[in-house]
């Protein structure tokens, strides 16, 4: 079955997005000809370390780093794990140092104080897990700030949380769900200050500020990657109409890294295992597309997006059932209308509109095989009456084969779905 056939409306972009043509026909190129493993030290090796190299350094160009600060894994979700682990595991005590030698508070009775990560209650799983993970193990303190009904950070929550063993602030770029837009380079600018400022006796590199910009890379600026002012971030091919199976993580020079396993030393001795010259190739070739299209790309999804959203919202009022936008109506992601419909559940508008050809997701892909609710539309309604409500939260994303008359067609048939489900209320 072709997904984007003619008959069939595809508007989950944020899941997943189909590849490029252009990155394909490049991408079999390498598949057919460049097999060869590109540690081996004969020829074809050095030729594939040589075209790895090259995008390597392509990407680097794009984003305005360094090649040597571009590290290739294999998703997005790898891509925060390791820098969200490797900067806590670089901070941990070996078993054969001193635990106040490491890292953090040398002060005068010479405590070690386990590291302190800063993070949103609305971070992708990815993160958030993680930091749970490592709250579990006791291998640190994390701290989850809070968001408001938009699903935008509190800066002042920030600044007073901040504190000397902080090593780690991880905040997504653009919410995965509900489309929000974080400010960015005002964290990274209240994060400088702190460093600035804070106790002379902690190391000067901390706190570290990582983002996730897996949704934000087709549509917001990440071309200067010193102006935007993070240490680490996460970005993968799926969501950049690449392939699946490739991610990457921008590091600073000056950040270090331990590894989340032993192997070969590949990746700069961060990412074991034989990188793939047909992965890496297409993430490159999908970075230069989207750098190319993304203002142009950007402009006309805003005009679907905002023309969906009137239309979608205007159904409350004929539909006999309550709908609401989630996340901030300007400051969102050109491709992204998430709305609730209260009275009826998530599952069974996704499932209706699919027998129609009409495919959008109830919440982030990456948490499908959970059927509670979403847990960011939870945390921005925290304070709304109806919030145990049956929800039945739509995540549309678009994407660059998303027409106009799509938002008419989906609104045409949720319409017939609600109507429908109306009779038994």
């Amino acid at each position: 079955m072709k997904i984007l056939s003619k008959k069939n409306i595809y508007l989950d972009y944020a899941g997943a997005t189909p590849i490029d043509k252009n990155v394909s026909k490049k991408m079999a190129l390498y598949e057919r000809d460049f097999f060869y493993n590109p540690s081996a030290i004969y020829e074809g090796g050095i030729e594939v370390r040589k075209i790895i190299e090259e995008k390597r350094n392509r990407i680097a160009t794009l984003i305005n780093a360094h090649s040597d600060e571009i590290i290739f894994t294999g998703s997005g979700t790898e891509s925060d794990a390791l820098a969200i682990l490797g900067v806590i595991n670089n901070c941990s005590p070996k078993a054969d140092q001193p635990r106040d030698d490491k890292l953090l508070i040398t002060n005068e009775k010479k405590e070690y104080k386990i590291p302190h990560i800063i993070t949103t209650q609305i971070e992708h799983p990815a993160v958030l897990e993680n930091c749970r993970l490592l709250e579990e193990r006791g291998e640190a303190e994390v701290t989850y700030i809070s968001v408001d009904e938009k699903g935008l950070i509190n800066l002042g929550e920030l600044k007073e949380t901040l504190k000397e063993n902080t090593v780690l602030v991880s905040v997504m770029y653009a919410n995965n769900e509900i489309g929000t837009i974080e400010p960015i380079e005002e964290i990274a600018k209240i994060i400088r200050r702190f460093k600035k400022e804070k106790i002379k006796s902690f190391q000067d590199s901390y706190p570290l500020f990582h983002t996730d910009a897996c949704q934000a890379m087709n549509y917001l600026s990440t071309e200067n990657i010193e102006k935007l002012g993070v240490d680490l971030m996460s970005f993968n091919s799926s969501k950049i109409y690449g392939p699946k199976g490739v991610g990457v993580l921008y590091k600073k020079r000056n950040v270090k890294l331990e590894p989340l396993y032993g192997g070969g030393g590949q990746e700069f001795g961060l990412r074991s295992g034989t990188e793939s010259a047909a992965l890496i190739s297409g993430v490159a070739e999908a970075l230069v597309v989207t750098n190319k299209i993304k203002k142009k790309e950007s402009e006309r999804l805003i005009k679907i997006r905002d023309y969906g959203i009137e239309k979608l919202l205007a159904l409350s009022d004929i539909s006999g059932y309550k709908i609401i936008l989630n996340g901030d109506r300007e400051n969102r992601l050109p491709n992204n209308i998430n709305i609730s419909i209260f009275g009826i559940s998530s599952e069974l508008l996704v499932i209706e509109l699919s027998a129609k050809g009409i495919f959008v997701s109830e919440k982030s892909a990456c948490k499908s095989d959970d059927h509670s609710k979403s847990y960011v539309i939870g945390v921005i309604r925290k304070n709304e009456e109806g919030e145990n409500e049956t929800d039945g939260s739509l995540r549309i994303s678009l994407g660059r084969q998303t027409k106009m008359g799509d938002m008419d067609t989906l609104v045409k048939n949720l319409k017939e779905i609600l109507e429908k489900y109306n009779k038994f209320k």
